[in-house]
């Protein structure tokens, strides 16, 4: 064998039992497992005395917006460091594949806030066959860090076939969005992904998400929608996905299924009511979270979503009126915008996390609410100029959800972990860097909300189960060597609000393919990440 893992406490992935075994890999699989007392002991080319770890599949982070750091980093430590050996990418309907000229520089421009504008990355792909060629190609022909799947991105078809206007889709362009979901379907992407408080995705009527789903549903993929409101009526919007996923024969994925907003403060229990009904009855249903409370996205997302038709241009032409400005703030605070989930926007949970702008870092790590007292100036007024000055490129932390819903949630029985780490701005939010570490420290070994074995197949198994792949989420023979070694008495994330860069610790080694792409606590070179398509 290649490399043997001795004494190792093996969680395989299972929820079941832990035990104490040897374990083999030879070329990236998994060759042997030698229980303890069970026969002569493994040898092989490299033996690690792993005593005192436990060693579990590669986490597979069900949410991530690294699309561009994947590319951009080598390194991207963010996530390897973490465990996490596969990503799934293309997320809340907004990512680079299938494009063409025209809308590739509208969607660099529309989430500048959630990957940066790319500057420095050659974007010499347009479907997603390219752009998953693109990753498996990587840094001069070597690969990424770690592994990545895709979802088509429902929000950035509509822009590519429909444009920006707020209307129900013709005949002939919905038969254009069908076209590119199946082609790139068959180039490998694993569902579909929609961010419907977000436009221009949000545009799109439950009959025309419906087709694409059908088109989905025909691949074996699953939709992923960040659906139309987590906080007024987000019990509504969650019965609307599972009735149209149901409509369409497709199965759901729910995106950070989250209850947030002082209207749904200890309301998780209906929300898991709503999918233990739906379950029951057949129905094919996942869901994803991160342990925090506070949301991460953009300044702009905010804005209701008639504000935003047209494009980013439209937007800044609009916040530069004062009429329609005057009107998008009595929206905002007054009526309750569609960008803020029906809810009137409190500027005091509204922190900005990051700019592009470097004359506007003083906002960092303030609320609006403080950074307008500061300037003796309404929140709104701030917000206006920052929207404005920073090109719609502000990042924001939301915090506004709550502790009690967040527990009972990542117990429920078809829950998987997901970061939802936007990577970019000064001060982001410290999912990115810490969620599977928190998972397994602070929910797992301080509060018992989940047992060690409960929250491994949390991240491992069951989302490897949505996304069909036979080979991983599991210890056993045969199955890929995507393999993390942690302590499980002091594994903890070191990413805080205050110092969200800190990598975590008590994860000495990480592997992917059998390759230490973490080794002894430090990034190796090994660039062993490549697509992961549908089907393979």
């Amino acid at each position: 064998m290649d490399l043997v893992l001795r004494d190792v406490r093996v969680v395989d992935g299972t929820g079941g039992a832990s035990y104490r075994a040897d374990v083999g890999v030879t070329a990236g699989r998994i060759s042997g497992i030698r229980r303890e007392a069970g026969g002569a002991r493994l040898s092989g080319a490299r033996v690690l005395d792993a005593a005192g770890l436990a060693l579990a599949p590669g986490f597979i982070d069900m949410h991530a917006h690294s699309d561009l750091a994947l590319l951009r980093d080598p390194d991207h430590s963010a996530k390897a460091a973490q465990g996490v050996t596969l990503e799934v990418i293309g997320q809340d309907g907004l990512s680079y594949a299938p494009v063409d000229d025209a809308t590739l520089a509208q969607v660099r421009q529309a989430i500048t806030g959630w990957n940066g504008d790319g500057s420095g990355i050659d974007f010499d792909w347009r479907t997603v066959g390219e752009y998953l060629d693109r990753l498996d190609h990587g840094f001069d022909g070597r690969g990424i860090a770690v592994n990545a799947a895709y979802l088509i991105p429902q929000g950035t078809v509509r822009m590519y076939a429909v444009g920006w206007d707020d209307r129900p889709a013709t005949d002939a362009e919905l038969a254009h969005m069908k076209r590119l979901v199946a082609e790139s379907m068959e180039q490998g992407a694993v569902g579909l992904s929609s961010g419907l408080t977000y436009t221009p995705g949000m545009y799109a009527n439950d009959s025309e998400l419906t087709e694409l789903c059908r088109v989905v549903a025909g691949y074996d993929g699953y939709y992923c929608p960040h659906h139309r409101s987590y906080g007024a009526g987000a019990l509504q919007a969650y019965e609307e996905m599972v009735a149209l996923t149901q409509r369409a024969g497709c199965a759901l994925h729910l995106a950070h299924a989250t209850m947030n907003f002082g209207v749904n403060k200890g309301r998780a229990p209906e929300l898991l009511a709503l999918l233990d009904t739906a379950l029951d009855a057949g129905a094919d249903i996942s869901l994803d979270t991160y342990p925090y409370t506070p949301g991460c996205t953009t300044l702009v997302a905010m804005l209701p979503s008639w504000a935003s038709e047209g494009g980013p241009d439209a937007i800044l032409e609009r916040l530069r009126d004062e009429s329609a400005a005057e009107k998008i703030r009595h929206h905002m605070e007054v009526i309750g915008a569609d960008g803020c989930h029906g809810v009137p926007i409190e500027w005091d949970t509204i922190e900005i996390s990051g700019v592009t702008a470097p004359g506007l870092a003083d906002h960092i790590g303030r609320t609006v609410a403080e950074s307008a007292r500061r300037r003796g100036e309404a929140p709104w007024v701030t917000a206006r100029r920052l929207l404005i000055d920073d090109a719609l490129g502000s990042t924001i932390l939301q915090h506004v959800g709550h502790e009690e819903n967040v527990r009972q949630i990542m117990r429920h029985r078809v829950h998987t972990g997901g970061s939802d780490g936007i990577l970019q701005g000064a001060k982001p939010h410290p999912r990115a860097y810490g969620t599977f570490p928190q998972y397994l420290g602070r929910y797992a070994r301080e509060l018992g909300v989940l047992t060690l074995e409960e929250c491994v197949a949390h991240l491992t198994s069951r989302p490897a189960a949505r996304l069909r792949l036979t080979d991983r989420g599991l210890i056993r023979e045969g199955y890929r060597a995507d393999l993390v070694l942690f302590d499980p008495d002091t594994v903890a994330a070191g990413s805080t609000f205050d110092v969200p860069r800190t990598l975590p610790t008590g994860i000495p080694h990480v592997l992917i393919d059998g390759r230490f792409v973490i080794e002894d606590g430090r990034r190796t070179d090994v660039l062993a990440g490549r697509s992961v398509r549908r089907g393979a």
